[in-house]
């Protein structure tokens, strides 16, 4: 019994392994090669097999360091405004619409609407783009806001609300509106602050009281 209790464990942590190869994230790779990384250690112990811990010790000592790296480093951050017939602009949607549509279902690339367009950098490469148009006014409606799966850490979310808000405010906005209908894309607003509206969206106000 205890033999096949082993056994599950060590399939578990190899299961673990076998998800984390599977992410496009690097943040998430590290974190879920980790816990198998600790998993696997673990059960190199319980079975007695050094080498199996002393692999997996050392493989999970090299993903803190660079998580560490990761949460340490400082990135140079920029926007880079493109036109609306903007060619490079044109070819980044078509090259991702298909996993833009993951997170904006429906989503169709309108040119004429976005009063804000711009792609993020960090480091001079291009992360992720962002789309909006002025609305009533005050507010900055967002219509694509995404960042390729590299980059997938918060940090484009936390340069464009928190970093680029008082340029927004110069611009006479007082409030953000984001619609979301994925679950994944919901979650990213909620840890930047935004509140669900009675109309479904997601608002995040740009003026501090």
């Amino acid at each position: 019994m205890q033999t096949d209790l082993l056994s599950l464990f060590g399939y578990f942590a190899s299961l673990i392994i076998a998800v984390s190869m599977t992410m496009n994230s690097i943040v998430k790779f590290r974190w879920i090669n980790l816990a198998g990384a600790l998993a696997f250690a673990t059960y190199g112990l319980l079975i007695q097999a050094i080498p199996v811990t002393f692999l997996n010790g050392f493989i999970a000592a090299v993903d803190v360091f660079y998580l560490i790296r990761i949460y340490t480093k400082k990135e140079l951050f920029e926007t880079l405004e493109v036109r609306g017939d903007n060619k490079y602009l044109q070819e980044f949607i078509r090259f991702h619409q298909k996993e833009i549509n993951k997170f904006f279902p429906g989503f169709e690339y309108k040119p004429e609407m976005n009063t804000v367009s711009f792609f993020i950098l960090r480091n001079m490469n291009v992360a992720g783009i962002f789309l909006a148009h002025r609305e009533n006014d005050v507010v900055l409606k967002v219509g694509l806001d995404y960042v390729i799966p590299e980059y997938r850490d918060y940090k484009n979310g936390k340069f464009i609300y928190q970093r680029l808000r008082p340029d927004f405010v110069n611009h006479g906005f007082k409030t953000v509106v984001a619609p979301a209908s994925n679950p994944r894309y919901a979650g990213y607003l909620k840890k930047l602050g935004f509140k669900k509206d009675s109309s479904g969206n997601y608002v995040k106000n740009l003026i501090f009281k």
